[in-house]
């Protein structure tokens, strides 16, 4: 794993160097953290966001959290509602599924209805090692590229649908500071795992007491630091601050502060090189 991470970080640097010539992108043009990936950069982010959400474990391919009224699956535990129930979460499980077929994978047919067939989390773990499930977690563990790519794919849209929603006086601090992160291959990472994580931040539905938590409101939180690695620890600090502040703001019926250590655990990853 050490030798991995070291080639990862490597060619990431190799990469970012190169983006950062005599002509760099103009105001409202930054390219996104994401692109000019290669597949060795690829595999390592898409391996690093399966240990985030679930340890790295095939099992945690197909999961229903405690206090949550739908399964999380894949990778990035994409959200999929089953039929008639609606959160406030984005739902990300058919997008996926769109994604994936359109790239020439073949889902499972139970992976392609449109709402989740296990309506309750009781029902979920009845039939957790039966047959549609463990088909559903053997293509999951099968198919890592595919998922790894659909986050890439969904971080690269995130900037310009960041700035169209942020105030207009807040769009140069969010902007400077994502050009900031996006010059480490640690920060590369953030970038990429935080919108996965939690979200762009810009749904109106994704807010405790008027207040976000997601890619926008990490970044135009941050203090202003150097780009580099300074950039990236502060991410990770700000992204922290956005999750207490979640939790604070959260309603008592939500217990959110079971979560708080986990996800303060992966934001500190953030801080670290790859």
């Amino acid at each position: 794993m050490q030798a991995t991470a070291l080639a990862f970080a490597a060619a990431a640097a190799i990469f970012l160097t190169a983006c950062s010539t005599a002509n760099p992108p103009a105001p409202g043009d930054a390219a996104p953290a994401a692109s000019g990936l290669s597949g060795a950069q690829k595999a390592a982010i898409g391996r690093k966001i399966w240990q985030n959400e679930s340890g790295g474990t095939v099992n945690g391919l197909t999961a229903w959290n405690s206090g949550e009224g739908f399964p999380s699956l894949g990778i990035g535990h994409f959200i999929w509602y089953p039929a008639g129930q609606r959160g406030p979460f984005e739902e990300s499980w058919p997008q996926f599924v769109a994604f994936a077929r359109a790239q020439g994978a073949n889902p499972p047919a139970v992976a392609q209805q449109r709402h989740s067939p296990w309506t309750t989390k009781a029902e979920f773990q009845r039939q957790f090692n039966g047959p549609e499930l463990s088909s559903l977690r053997t293509w999951l563990a099968g198919n890592i590229g595919v998922q790894t790519d659909y986050i890439i794919s969904r971080s690269r849209g995130a900037l310009p649908k960041i700035l169209a929603a942020a105030p207009p006086s807040e769009r140069a601090k969010i902007e400077a500071n994502y050009r900031k992160v996006a010059t480490t291959p640690q920060g590369t990472y953030a970038l990429i795992d935080y919108v996965n994580f939690k979200g762009e931040g810009i749904q109106a539905t994704e807010r405790y007491n008027g207040m976000g938590w997601g890619l926008m409101q990490v970044l135009g939180n941050m203090r202003d630091v150097p780009s580099g690695p300074a950039a990236a620890t502060e991410f990770a600090a700000s992204a922290k601050r956005m999750m207490s502040r979640r939790v604070q703001n959260a309603p008592a019926s939500r217990n959110e502060g079971k979560w708080l250590p986990g996800w303060h655990n992966r934001c500190d990853t953030y801080a670290r090189p790859l």
